[in-house]
């Protein structure tokens, strides 16, 4: 069962979201907020395993609510951010605070179910040409660090980086599979071994780390 909690200032939203999750026999709601203060107080009280989070809020907005929940609750918690924008600096500040991934506040109610099993399952959810779109505009932002100045880097294997520089292109695990010319299984097991080593949630969060500690910079095809 995928626990929930929904985040919204708006009553009417709140109460929609509520009747698409608890059509789904493998989800329940815990816990509902209508601010970004009362969903941190309510994230730490019910534990939920996925946040629904609008990303304007009052009292605090869902990017630093974001960031209260994943320090308070680490990887037992994953967050979604609902927007009624596209790829602009909300996501983009969204995505360093911590969130596994957005959907469009008008996205139909299947692809918000869809996309709330995906992150409670530990993946981020960005399609991989999105991934390469946002990943390069943190490179723009970022001045490039000098690799060797991360212990974490350097703790990968020369495969490890190989599969880590092409999750940085955008490449799928099948993809990375036929480049690499192995299983789709073992692409699975280096993607898990980076994580691990990089210390962060998951693939979209490794490729941001790939291109501010400069493992690949802005143009690397």
């Amino acid at each position: 069962m995928i626990r929930v909690l929904l985040a919204d200032d708006q009553a009417l939203v709140r109460g929609g979201l509520r009747k698409i999750v608890e059509t789904e026999v493998d989800m329940s709601v815990v816990a509902e907020a209508e601010d970004g203060l009362q969903a941190v107080d309510a994230a730490r009280a019910a534990k939920p395993d996925v946040a629904v989070l609008d990303i304007r809020m009052p009292q605090l907005d869902g990017i630093e609510a974001t960031r209260r929940i994943v320090a308070a609750l680490g990887d037992d918690v994953r967050v979604l951010m609902l927007t009624t924008f596209g790829i602009d600096d909300y996501v983009f500040d969204a995505l360093r605070a911590g969130a596994s991934g957005f959907m469009l506040k008008d996205a139909p109610p299947e692809e918000l179910l869809d996309a709330i099993r995906v992150v409670a399952g530990g993946a981020a959810l960005l399609a991989p040409a999105v991934t390469r779109a946002v990943v390069a505009e943190f490179a723009r932002r970022s001045p490039a660090r000098d690799e060797d100045t991360s212990p974490r880097l350097a703790e990968l294997t020369e495969r490890e980086r190989e599969v880590l520089t092409l999750l940085t292109r955008g490449r799928s695990n099948a993809e990375i599979a036929a480049d690499l010319v192995v299983s789709d299984a073992t692409v699975k097991t280096h993607v898990a071994h980076v994580l691990m080593k990089l210390g962060v949630r998951d693939r979209v969060q490794a490729v941001i780390f790939a291109y501010e500690a400069g493992l690949v910079a802005p143009g690397d095809a």
